[in-house]
Order: C-alpha cells, then sequence, then structure tokens
C-alpha cells in the first residue's frame, strides 16, 4: 500500500527515511525532535546536525539515522504558528514537499511522517493533516515510494469539524434507520417505500416540494431501495443454462470500466492506492477475489456511483451493510461525490476501520 497511516511512535517506525520536526538551529529541542535524538543517540546525531548548520523554515537536509530502524533522519523545519497570515501555510506544504524531494534523491522505498508543526508549533492539526495529504497525494502520482503518516495518539488525529459532524450525523442517522427497521420490520419499511414513491411522483408532476404533503426522502430509503446490484433475468432457463452463463467477474468488470475511464492503468492504481504490484497480479488473474479494501479503493478510483460499486464488488461475493461503519462511511463520501482517496481514508482511520487500499 503506498500511502498508509498508522498509529505509533515514530522512532519505532520500519522506513527507510524517517522526519523529525527539527529545530532551525543545530541543537536538539522538543517533542518529536528530542525523541528522534534519544532514539538514534543523541551525541551522534547531534554532531551529525551540527555540519548541515541552520535549516531555513521549510526547506529539508539529511543525517544517518544511526539507532533508528532506518537509514535516514531527514530534518526539517516547520512554521511556527502564529494567525496563519505570516506564510505558515506554505512553509508547511515546502516541509513535506522537500523532504519528500530529498528522500527520492536518497532513493529511498519508504518515508515516515509525523504531522509536522502541530505539536510546539501549535499548528492547526485539521489544516495540517490536510496540508500533509495533498502533497503526498501529489508525490505519489509521480513516484513510487511508501509514504506513512504516523500519529502518536488517534485523539490527537484532527479532521475538519464540519466533515467530522456531517459524518457522524450520517452515521447516527443510518443507524438509528436500521434501529426502526429492526423494531417495526416490514410495515416501517413499507411506509418508507410507499414515502419514496409519492416523493418521485411529485417530482414528475412538477409539484414544488414546499406544496407536497411529504418530506423528501431520507437518504438512507434512496440507498436501500435502489443500490442494490441486478441479477440477470434467468426466467425460463435451466439451471445448468444460469451456472453455465458467462458473466462478468471481478477483474473482468474492473477493466471494462478502467477502459470506459479513460484513465491509464497507472493513473488507476495510484488513484486507488493500490501496489504496482497488487495491480499487476489483479491483470493476470481472471478469478482474482480482492479484499474488501481493496475493490473499494478502485470504486473511489473511478469515481463509480453506488449503484455501479455495489455491482462491481457482487462480483467478488463482497457485499455493503447500513449497519456496518465503514461501508456507511464509504456511502457517505460516494454519495456526495467526493472522491479524495487521501481524506477518505483519513475519515476512516479516525473511526477505527480500515483505510483503502493494498
Amino acid at each position: 500500500m503506498p500511502f498508509q497511516i498508522i498509529r505509533n511512535d515514530i522512532t519505532k517506525v520500519k522506513a527507510d527515511a524517517i522526519v523529525n520536526t527539527a529545530n532551525p538551529r543545530p541543537v536538539i529541542g522538543s517533542g518529536t525532535d528530542s525523541a528522534i535524538y534519544k532514539a538514534a543517540g543523541e551525541k551522534q546525531l547531534l554532531k551529525e546536525r551540527q555540519k548541515i548548520g541552520e535549516i531555513a523554515p521549510g526547506q529539508a537536509s539529511h543525517t544517518d539515522a544511526f539507532n533508528l530502524n532506518a537509514m535516514y533522519v531527514i530534518h526539517t523545519v516547520g512554521p511556527a504558528w502564529v494567525d496563519g497570515e505570516h506564510g505558515e501555510r506554505d512553509i508547511l506544504h515546502s516541509c513535506y514537499f522537500n523532504s519528500l524531494i530529498k528522500a527520492a534523491e536518497l532513493s529511498c522505498k519508504s518515508i515516515a511522517f509525523p504531522l509536522i508543526a502541530t505539536g510546539v508549533y501549535g499548528f492547526p492539526k485539521d489544516e495540517a493533516l490536510q496540508i500533509a495529504l495533498v502533497e503526498i497525494n501529489k508525490f505519489l502520482l509521480t513516484h513510487d515510494m511508501k509514504v506513512i503518516l504516523v500519529v502518536f495518539d488517534r485523539k490527537a488525529f484532527e479532521m475538519s469539524g464540519k466533515l467530522v459532524g456531517d459524518i457522524e450525523e450520517y452515521i447516527d442517522e443510518h443507524y438509528a434507520a436500521e434501529l426502526r427497521d429492526a423494531e417495526y420490520g416490514d410495515r416501517y419499511r413499507n411506509e418508507r417505500r410507499e414515502r419514496l414513491e409519492r416523493y418521485e411522483a411529485s417530482m414528475i408532476l412538477g409539484v414544488p416540494e414546499d406544496e407536497s404533503d411529504e418530506d423528501e426522502p431520507e437518504e438512507s430509503v434512496i440507498y436501500a431501495e435502489s443500490s442494490a446490484p441486478s441479477f440477470p433475468d434467468i426466467s425460463g432457463k435451466s439451471l445448468d443454462e444460469v451456472l453455465g452463463s458467462n458473466e462478468d467477474t471481478f477483474q473482468q468488470r474492473l477493466f471494462k470500466l478502467i477502459d470506459e475511464s479513460g484513465m491509464d492503468d497507472v493513473t488507476v492504481y495510484k488513484k486507488a492506492n493500490i501496489d504496482r504490484k497488487v495491480f499487476s497480479r489483479i491483470r493476470c488473474k481472471k478469478d482474482y477475489k480482492p479484499k474488501k479494501k481493496t475493490a473499494v479503493a478502485f470504486a473511489i478510483a473511478l469515481q463509480l456511483d453506488m449503484p455501479t460499486m455495489l455491482d462491481l464488488l457482487s462480483r467478488a461475493e463482497i457485499a455493503f451493510s447500513p449497519s456496518n461503519k465503514f461501508d456507511l462511511i464509504i456511502t457517505y463520501f460516494i454519495t456526495n461525490k467526493e472522491y479524495d482517496i487521501y481524506e477518505i481514508n483519513a475519515a476512516l482511520f479516525k473511526y477505527g476501520q480500515p483505510i483503502l487500499g493494498e
């Protein structure tokens, strides 16, 4: 998987390069800087750091990693947050960009980042996360490298307050719908179906929404009634004929969708956060059965709507449930036509779900 988010102590992560949020002067700072020096060996790392001298904000230099489980430490100086009007965001973009370019120059196959400048430098965590995702996304579209974003404490992992609120509301609404279905059974489901039919009829007749005697149905109704994968008509066929039909496998359907998208293979697997070797296996194996997170990652990369995604997944015997938190988060983003896999993975990580890709 080219991009990962993990909860760990960055000094314990194995990667070719570990990024240090460094003090601009060659001294041992606090926070992540101090932890990396202690883990690497303070005297030997400081001696190498002193050879570099002062590092300007946004720039990146490297030393050996000594006792860390890495080859290099890439030192980058993040911005101290003042008010957002002193170039802090541009500097943080440069920290990630220059660190990634440095890792590429060093022929690194993997690099681990903390959330730069979010500790003692006080950069807002939600904005810092968005900047990290933007720069990592851009880099991985043109480079092959494993990039790991390391979060020490999941509680410190912050996303946009509006996005978090919208996702939580969406999850809560669908859980509530499931509970109502369980309690009231077919009667409640029939009422919802009738309400949907009346709503659709009012739209066909051109009745303004505020003049209709019914509110617009909940999105969960539309999801439940219209997104199930379709099956071929088998009426009048024998069992042998049905079993002998040549319906596309997951692999066959996937590559038809890729052809229809107009994207090349490299663009698709990079947008899906899929390793090149995994993609090659899928292309060579007609009966390939993907993991759920892999299949969904392709759906996001191809920007499929819900019915098309569910049809693709059904060919790998993968189902979606309105009571599963992973499924609801994916449904939320697809329903809102938001296909940024990095932002989706950040949301999945925050809610303790597996992230997309392989």
